[in-house]
């Protein structure tokens, strides 16, 4: 257990020992240094002495004299200097810019120039071949960035926003409707009349959809009013799932329409599935839970999720509570 003790001047310090050998310890002290006019002053003092008898030490030389006592502001300095650059020196890196508050703005401005391109190939592929990132440092950045859009979805879910501002945050963060998803297509329309709100690519290389509704305490996911003791889509609900199972029709209608197929790409139309992404469920009962289970097993090509279905999985993907 660690001790401060004080001096018979009334200072406050405490001694701790670095290394010890035979006839020579290494010890380091920090000196608290009281101020009338501003904050107490740490100070820091390391020294190499020589053992004379079992208590008393001396400095180890007398000239250059082997201890050096740093103020507050050399000692702070002190530690900026080891936590900027201990690592990257440790680890062989040869050029680098200290990351804290303090960084240059030319320097943060430039490094924003570089990765505000917008062509990201071209930037990906400047990073690759330059080897400006770690391997290690991608999947960290990639964790915190999906990190701060789960952040900001449930900050999403406490404001009545549009279904843009939704349509757009999911086209951003796709990932987290699933690893059986691949990409977004840039096209959205299955023919003149049906727009959904995402063409999706699948992990097998069909066309899948996706369609979302926007959450908002008007629109509720079970009817007000159980019928038979059994809880039942509520109207809007039903709205969707017809449309959602409308989407599928017409894109298996255009399966081959060749006008479709190059809008499309090179992505092939058969038997498409409907993620429907529909209202909350942070407040469910069992029975509510249940009536969902057997609502979704009743159909083949279309999978209901909430809001809440697509957060909690996305927190599972990250493994973050």
């Amino acid at each position: 257990m660690q001790t401060i003790k004080q001096s018979k001047g009334g200072i406050e310090y405490l001694i701790g020992k670095l290394k010890e050998g035979d006839k020579i310890i290494t010890r380091v002290i920090f000196w608290k240094i009281p101020h009338k006019t501003k904050e107490d002053e740490v100070a820091l003092k390391i020294g190499r002495y020589e053992k004379k008898g079992f208590i008393f030490e001396v400095p180890e030389s007398a000239s250059p004299k082997s201890e050096l006592t740093l103020g507050g502001e050399e000692f702070q300095a002190l530690l900026d200097f080891l936590h900027e650059n201990y690592e990257p020196f440790k680890l062989g890196i040869k050029k680098y810019i200290p990351i804290d508050e303090k960084l240059d703005l030319e320097n943060i401005n430039h490094l924003k120039a570089i990765f505000d391109n917008k062509d990201k190939h071209k930037v990906l592929d400047f990073i690759a071949k330059n080897n400006i990132l770690p391997d290690e440092l991608i999947p960290g950045i990639q964790y915190i960035t999906r990190v701060k859009a789960i952040n900001k979805f449930e900050g999403m879910l406490k404001e009545n926003l549009s279904e843009h501002d939704w349509q757009r945050w999911f086209k951003d963060n796709d990932w987290v409707l699933g690893s059986e998803f691949v990409r977004i297509l840039d096209e959205r329309g299955i023919d003149t009349d049906n727009i959904a709100d995402y063409l999706m690519q699948a992990y097998d290389g069909f066309v899948d959809i996706i369609e979302i509704k926007k959450p908002s305490p008007d629109i509720n996911f079970w009817h007000s009013v159980k019928d038979h003791d059994n809880y039942t889509p509520s109207q809007d609900l039903i709205k969707a799932i017809t449309q959602s199972t409308k989407y599928i029709y017409e894109v298996e209608r255009e399966a081959n329409s060749i006008k479709f197929l190059e809008r499309v790409g090179q992505v092939k139309t058969i038997k498409p599935r409907c993620v429907l992404i529909f209202g909350r469920s942070d407040n469910w009962n069992d029975s509510q839970k249940e009536g969902y289970r057997i609502l979704n097993s009743s159909y083949h090509n279309l999978t209901i999720l909430t809001y809440d279905h697509v957060l909690s999985r996305a927190k599972r993907i990250l493994q973050i509570s």
